[in-house]
């Protein structure tokens, strides 16, 4: 039996629907949006002594079940196919006295002006707007100015669609010109519908008179029945709206169904900022055998550990589901702009929402576990936040690591997974005699001075592997009597503190081509200027090439720890002007013959990679790598001559020294860093 029409055009028209219904005989055809669904959003626009119009009604059981419930029984039904109204004739006669079935064309209504309350559309206007031809816009035209004569001021156009975008923005636009105030539900649960993957909206236009003149339009957006409305400023983000919650709706009904190969990301925003307040990632282990017990699970992402390595890489992410041992793992992690009341509160509020994301085959009653790190969702404080016109907005803010010890960050918001800066934070020491603070007293609040920074630690891998590289300087001595060293790129000043402080014979020279990071690690991060350490606000490029031209073979070490601020580029560490052959060379003119260039370099684009690696060795005889774990920064050593070339043996044992001579009496010296460590990986390339 061939019920789909030949053309889309079809839709519109009585002989084709005659025949649908003919051949269909007496059993309801819904399209969408059964009665259940519908009725929590049409008990708010429908009162009981409303006189209702229902346009297209189809044999549809939707006006039945509103008038048997008590919804509204003065209700007005009308089609354009005879055999469907006789049929619906014949249904509701006798039962339902005071509803009526009435043969009328939508586009050429017989009532009225002002007649309705309300104007009930389910599907009609989805299936008359097939295309965006003039003639199908003009007829729909039509159609809204017939629904806008008969319905009241105050009336509402309430029309049940699949929102899509050609129809919902042909709706929202006609509408919101003449003034009404426009309203977009999504039906709550109507994503579970097996027929339809989308989920279903209803439009509610509410009739007001047009005022003269630019109007404010008032568009509005509620994600399910029992949310406050939303509003939003323009025609086109009503629809980026709606087009958001439809691609959610494919997804969950893609995870339900089949295991993800690839993991899955997406935000789930503060319903009243709009701002992402969770950021999930679905990771499926093909490796792992589901049973009852665990297949699914959440885990939550304690703050400020979301950039480490197993909760901020793919990797990363699927070592975590695997050795957590399920097959299907929801790793969430919480902003920093956003408020929580802790792991039951969090709990409580995502229950609901990740159910939508479980595998497939999941008992609808099973009970998800909801896992963390130490059962807890972190501490995370922001003391500081500001713009810089260089490098964007950024924020400081402290955060609990691993165990008890605490750390300061400094985040570039326009990159929020990485940490651009990391101090760690020294536990406050009591004055002799002073008491300590009483457990039921006020905790310091975030406009306290900030806690002392403890400068022997490095946080970053790659600085301790910096540091490491002066190792490779020339000469006999693994500490030269004297160090003149040139950063650039300050940060919070971590790298250049660690060695203005560790090696007393060092004059360090900091570039920095923004003067708010100065700041920044001025009164965040425990930097300070004196004899021995001088900061220059200047862009490297130019500093490097007049240096060149000046006072070349100065520097012992030069150390390249600069940011790119282009993110399309693949590079994302130094930006690529950087690593240009004439610049490198401007470089090794200001290196001391004996001296070492370390290049901080994070590229995730394979062949600009190999081709830095190429313009880096055409000017630098000798290039040892030292790739960090766990990262994608790798670091570079670069000597002026080939002579220089030493064995792991010999690297070992200067790395050793040095170590020695650095761990004097009375400095503190973190035991976990260990020199040697970080050269028994370096690699000649």
């Amino acid at each position: 039996m061939e019920l789909l029409p030949r053309s889309p055009a079809e839709f519109g028209s009585a002989p084709y629907w005659d025949r649908f219904f003919r051949q269909r005989g007496q059993r309801p055809f819904e399209w969408y949006g059964a009665f259940p669904e519908l009725c929590p959003v049409l008990h708010k626009y429908v009162r009981p002594r409303d006189k209702v119009l229902v346009v297209g009604c189809g044999n549809s059981e939707l006006s039945e079940q509103m008038y048997d419930v008590g919804m509204c029984e003065d209700i007005v039904n009308i089609d354009i196919s005879d055999a469907v109204i006789r049929q619906m004739q014949e249904r509701s006669a006798s039962r339902r006295p005071k509803m009526s079935y009435l043969l009328m064309d939508v586009l050429q209504m017989n009532f009225p002006d002002a007649h309705f309350q309300v104007v009930l559309d389910k599907g009609t206007l989805d299936a008359l707007l097939t295309d965006e031809e003039e003639a199908t816009l003009a007829k729909v035209d039509q159609m809204f100015a017939e629904i806008s004569r008969v319905l009241q001021v105050g009336g509402r156009y309430l029309c049940v669609s699949l929102a899509q975008v050609h129809v919902l923005k042909k709706a929202v636009e006609y509408f919101s010109q003449e003034g009404w105030v426009v309203r977009v539900h999504q039906v709550a649960g109507s994503g579970d519908n097996q027929q339809f993957a989308l989920p279903i909206f209803v439009y509610v236009m509410t009739k007001f008179k047009k005022i003269p003149g630019s109007a404010p339009q008032i568009l509005e957006i509620c994600p399910e029945e029992q949310d406050k409305p939303v509003r939003v400023e323009s025609v086109e983000l009503l629809v980026a709206a709606v087009k958001d919650r439809q691609h959610y709706a494919l997804l969950c009904s893609q995870l339900s169904k089949t295991p993800c190969r690839e993991q899955v990301s997406l935000d789930l925003c503060d319903r009243e900022s709009g701002k992402p307040r969770y950021t999930l990632h679905v990771v499926d282990s093909p490796s792992v055998k589901p049973s009852q017990e665990n297949r699914f699970a959440i885990f939550i992402i304690p703050q400020g550990r979301e950039t480490e390595w197993l909760f901020g890489t793919e990797e990363g992410r699927r070592q975590l589901a695997t050795s957590a041992g399920f097959g299907r793992l929801v790793t969430v992690a919480l902003h920093r702009e956003q408020h929580y009341e802790g792991m039951a509160g969090i709990q409580a509020e995502l229950s609901g929402k990740v159910m939508e994301l479980a595998p497939p085959g999941l008992p609808a009653r099973q009970q998800v576990p909801f896992l963390s790190v130490g059962g807890d969702i972190g501490v995370r404080a922001v003391r500081h936040r500001d713009t810089s016109p260089l490098s964007g907005e950024y924020v400081v803010e402290d955060v609990k690591g691993d165990g008890t010890c605490y750390f300061r960050r400094l985040i570039f918001l326009r990159n929020r997974n990485v940490v651009q800066s990391e101090a760690r934070l020294l536990a406050p020491t009591p004055l002799p005699g002073q008491k300590k603070r009483r457990k039921d007293k006020k905790k310091p609040s975030a406009a306290e001075p900030p806690a002392a920074i403890d400068k022997s630690y490095l946080c970053c891998e790659h600085h301790k592997a910096m540091v490491a590289g002066l190792c490779l300087l020339g000469g006999p001595n693994p500490l030269p009597a004297s160090l003149a060293v040139l950063v650039v790129g300050l940060g919070g000043g971590s790298l250049p503190l660690f060695i203005h402080d560790y090696f007393s014979q060092a004059h360090v020279a900091v570039v920095e081509i923004d003067p708010s990071m100065l700041e920044v690690a001025t009164r965040w991060f425990g930097f300070s200027q004196g004899d021995r350490m001088q900061v220059h606000i200047s862009d490297g490029l130019d500093y490097v090439a007049k240096l060149a031209a000046e006072a070349p073979a100065q520097y012992d070490a030069i150390m390249f720890d600069v940011d790119s601020k282009d993110l399309t580029v693949g590079m994302s560490c130094p930006p690529p002007a950087f690593v240009e052959k004439p610049f490198l060379q401007k470089v090794k003119t200001i290196l001391k013959p004996e001296g070492i260039f370390v290049l901080n370099l994070v590229c995730r684009d394979g062949r600009l990679k190999e081709s830095v690696l190429a313009t880096l060795r055409d000017v630098f005889p000798l290039l040892y790598v030292r790739r960090i774990e766990g990262e994608v920064n790798e670091i570079l050593f670069c000597q002026p001559s080939p002579e220089g070339r030493r064995d792991p043996t010999e690297l070992g044992a200067r790395a050793r020294a040095l170590e020695g001579a650095l761990r004097e009496p009375g400095r503190p010296w973190d035991s976990s860093y260990v020199l040697a460590d970080m050269l028994q990986a370096v690699k000649i390339l």
